[in-house]
């Protein structure tokens, strides 16, 4: 079979979605207002797209790519659980 080909989109993609994900759980100021909020529906928007992402893609990524997308989800989720609890 054929390897999957590194495509840097992916990771500029990933880690856009990361950083948006870490601003709506308030781990990054807001750039508008320079504040730190918390938005928990537009959080959970990103890490459920990042969840199925994974899913869509398992096999068609390069290891790299692989690792990266499933070190977002697992650093993500965490701060999710423990930011919609408090």
């Amino acid at each position: 079979p054929e390897q999957p080909v590194a495509d840097p989109r992916f990771s500029e993609f990933l880690f856009l979605q990361a950083q948006s994900a870490g601003m709506f759980l308030g781990q990054i100021p807001n750039p508008q207002t320079g504040t730190n909020q918390v938005n928990l529906r537009a959080a959970k928007s990103v890490l459920d797209c990042l969840e199925m992402l994974e899913g869509k893609t398992r096999g068609n990524l390069t290891a790299t790519e692989a690792k990266l997308l499933a070190t977002a989800v697992n650093n993500l989720r965490p701060l999710y659980d423990q930011v919609s609890e408090d």
